[in-house]
């Protein structure tokens, strides 16, 4: 009798210990901007609506100031695992750096805590994941089509479309977990990464539609430095018309076959051709060049990437819905972000890096029923650096001394403290290569940033309250004279606080930077 009562002590234990803190659901893409969420507002909202990530956002708090440390996928990544910037994760560059796995991080807290910690999707860290109870990731970058997923006994090609099999597998995790157990559930996506390959169901939407163009896709950069003018990321010189843009007759490394006639079933190719050789036609008997044809990429460019994006949309929307109907939503947390921003056309460009505002800011939005009041908007200075830290939080874990950011919690509550950070450090570290943008640090405080490209010795300085799009380096004004003092002090301080080693040292292999001066663009002949 006493060995049966201890039993139902310990299973009652277990239930209430499972409903008292909460399950956490971190859904994450890849190079997600905010633009491209209907619930951030911009030029795209009206016509291409994401109403499930909305509804995070509807019903829980919308962040608009979460900044990056570092924007680029990688280094993003690890920052958001140990809660420390780069150069003490280890994980500077994008490339040719492999996490350490046996450092601390947030999960393998999690599970001490007695949590059952699970990641699915794109791990892009190099090395396999460590403090999960369970994982199955993506190889390196992912293929849009018949993936091939790593788990701890083997390889394994999955028919499909990637955004829709890490939702299939995410939920069946859920539904085959340690009910006993609070969960941490890491729902990573591939989407919406360069190709930007459509699922077989929108590969014709928006069809007959116009996007809006961004009123600096054609920006001459005349109001900043030779970092913005000799970068190697625009749609007219760097984006490809066979890789990115999919017509064939210009895929001269084969990027584009392997993709679809190497790994795509027929069924697939079928509906792929169906849809891109009448555009594809077209476009080649009319041979735009010069603007016509930079807007015209922009055009496919960007409603890829939007059609891709209604596949995360639909994602999360099955997501929100199995934990309604499994009784799980009002325990459960879920928070939506990417690992940084991303230029659909503003200023000519596509892809990250910068301090710049598209790229150094992210997507994040937090729906905790009970906690969080329904549509409520922060404008605070907040960062992927301060994930690790709210998840612990949430979690009622205590956060080791170590993490460099602060926990949402109290914010989420409404009870933001005293000394929440007044501006927020940002560093770069590859070196010129990918897309020649060069190694920069900064800092910002929200309405002023700070910009030092050190390789090159060039400071830029921009008041994002009177030039939002950051078009105008103030930096030699005399009228800035006083912010410019202010703000080196402060990114001196920063460095000192987090621990910032010295700069490394100048390793100018390209001084001209030939490469992009002997760049040409594209032109359909």
């Amino acid at each position: 009798m006493k060995n049966l009562l201890a039993l139902v002590y310990i299973m009652v234990s277990l239930s209430l210990v499972g409903k008292e803190r909460p399950n956490i659901v971190f859904i994450f893409t890849d190079d997600h901007a905010t633009q491209a969420i209907s619930a951030y507002g911009g030029i795209l909202a009206d016509v291409a609506p994401t109403p499930n990530l909305d509804r995070i956002a509807d019903e829980g708090m919308l962040f608009n100031r979460c900044m990056v440390t570092n924007s680029i996928c990688g280094p993003s990544r690890a920052t958001i695992l140990t809660g420390k910037y780069s150069h003490l994760n280890g994980f500077l560059t994008n490339e040719t750096t492999e996490f350490d796995g046996t450092q601390q991080t947030f999960p393998k807290i999690l599970r001490k805590k007695g949590y059952q910690t699970a990641v699915i999707g794109k791990w892009h860290l190099g090395s396999e994941p460590t403090g999960f109870d369970y994982w199955d990731v993506l190889l390196g970058q992912g293929y849009y089509y018949n993936p091939d997923f790593r788990t701890p006994t083997g390889v394994n090609r999955e028919a499909g479309y990637v955004t829709e099999i890490v939702t299939d597998k995410a939920i069946n995790w859920l539904e085959t977990r340690d009910q006993s157990k609070p969960f941490m559930l890491m729902m990573q996506h591939k989407a919406p990464h360069r190709e930007w390959s459509p699922s077989p169901k929108y590969l014709n939407a928006f069809d007959g539609v116009t996007m809006p163009e961004p009123d600096t896709l054609f920006d001459d950069y005349e109001g900043r430095g030779r970092a913005a003018k000799n970068q190697d990321m625009s749609i007219r010189v760097t984006m490809e018309l066979g890789k990115d843009l999919k017509i064939r007759e210009y895929d001269k490394k084969g990027e584009l076959a392997e993709r679809l006639d190497g790994r795509m079933t027929q069924e697939q190719l079928a509906a792929w051709n169906a849809a891109y050789e009448p555009r594809n036609k077209a476009v080649l008997e009319a041979k735009p060049a010069g603007k016509d044809l930079v807007r015209w990429k922009y055009q496919r460019y960007i409603k890829d990437y939007l059609r891709c994006i209604k596949s995360v949309d639909d994602s999360v929307g099955e997501m929100l819905q199995y934990l309604e109907d499994n009784g799980l939503s009002e325990n459960t947390v879920v928070v939506y972000s990417s690992d940084q921003g991303f230029y659909l056309g503003e200023h000519g460009w596509f892809d990250k890096r910068w301090m710049y505002d598209e790229s150094y800011r992210t997507p994040l939005m937090i729906k905790w029923p009970g906690t969080v009041k329904p549509g409520s908007v922060n404008n605070d200075l907040v960062s992927n650096l301060d994930f690790a830290q709210t998840f612990l939080g949430i979690a009622g874990a205590k956060s080791p001394k170590n993490m460099q950011g602060a926990s949402l919690v109290p914010v989420l509550k409404n009870r933001k403290p005293n000394n929440w950070r007044k501006s927020h450090y940002y560093h770069y570290y590859e070196f010129p290569g990918w897309h020649m943008v060069q190694r920069h640090e900064g800092v910002y405080d929200g309405r002023y940033k700070l910009m030092y490209f050190y390789d090159i010795d060039e400071w830029e300085l921009y008041d994002l309250e009177k030039d939002p799009k950051e078009l105008q380096n103030q930096f030699e004004n005399p009228e800035y004279a006083k912010e410019v003092k202010r703000l080196k002090k402060e990114l001196t301080s920063l460095r000192k606080k987090y621990k910032v080693p010295a700069n490394e040292p100048k390793d100018v292999s390209d001084p001209d930077q030939s490469f992009i001066t002997n760049h040409v663009p594209e032109v359909i002949k």
